[in-house]
Parts: structure tokens; sequence; C-alpha cells
């Protein structure tokens, strides 16, 4: 697949192959199905395309759809991290979101695909943080920091 961010598959397909979650997962066939590329420029990217279901009710995206999209896209970036580092064994998800602060700063659009932009904060074995922007029209409609803990299954 080419995108404006070059070519292969998205961080999804490549860590998440059947995955059922409602943002991000190839394998939910009625969720968002969010794809995320690495920049050339170190950070990490996405296009999204809203459907009509996704209204506020006053003909702006959702704030609980903003939220899932920024939390996911978030995700493939500490996954990206995490494979550098080779805490992805497998490549197998191995962090859950701990936390996530999000800011609503302008109407996000409904009709038109807006953009989708991640930077890595910090990284360490325990903890991941990074911090995502939902763009459109040249400005940012919404942003997020979230925080990646380690799960590891007991």
């Amino acid at each position: 697949m080419t995108t404006p961010y070059g070519s292969g598959p998205s961080i999804q397909d490549r860590f998440l192959t059947d995955a059922p979650c409602f943002g991000c997962g190839p394998g939910n066939a009625r969720g968002l199905q969010l794809k995320s590329f690495e920049a050339a420029d170190g950070t990490v990217r996405a296009v999204f395309r809203p459907w009509p279901e996704h209204d506020n009710g006053v003909g702006f995206l959702n704030g609980g759809i903003i939220a899932t999209l920024l939390d996911c896209h978030s995700a493939a970036a500490v996954m990206v991290a995490a494979e550098r580092r080779g805490l992805a064994p497998d490549r197998t998800v191995q962090y859950v979101t701990a936390g996530i602060d999000v800011r609503y700063r302008r109407p996000s659009p409904l009709q038109e695909p807006a953009e989708l932009l991640a930077r890595l904060v910090s990284a360490a074995e325990e903890e991941i943080v990074v911090d995502a922007e939902l763009w459109w029209q040249d400005k940012v409609r919404a942003t997020a920091t979230s925080t990646w803990k380690r799960w590891r299954p007991r």
C-alpha cells in the first residue's frame, strides 16, 4: 500500500493482524479501521475519513470517536517504539493505556478527512509516553498525551 508517508503495510497490519480493537483492529470489520504509518521525520501519521454515524449531533466529529482515534493512533507509536527497543516479541502488543489526557481545541470535521500525528515523548521498558494530535485545515483540533504501561500476563 502506498500512502503520503511511504509504502508497505500499516503499523496495525504489522502488529495487530487479527485484533478486534474498535479503533485500530484489522479484525474488527465494524470498527474504525485506523491505519497508521511511520513518516520519514520519525512521527507516526494517519488519515481518518469520518462516517456520518460519527456525528456529535451538531455536524462535527464526536468527542468519543476523537478520543478513540488519538488513543489508537498513540498505540501505533508505542508499537514502533517497543519494537525498536526489542520489547515487542513476535510483534505482539506489550503495553496498555494507563491514562490519556484529551484536549478538544476546535470542532473537528465530519465531512472531510482529518490527519493524525503522534510523537514519542519518552520510552522505557515499563512505560511509554506519546503525544498525539488531530489536524484539519492546517489547525490542531484535538490533542492527547497518553501513558502506556508494560503489561505481562500473570
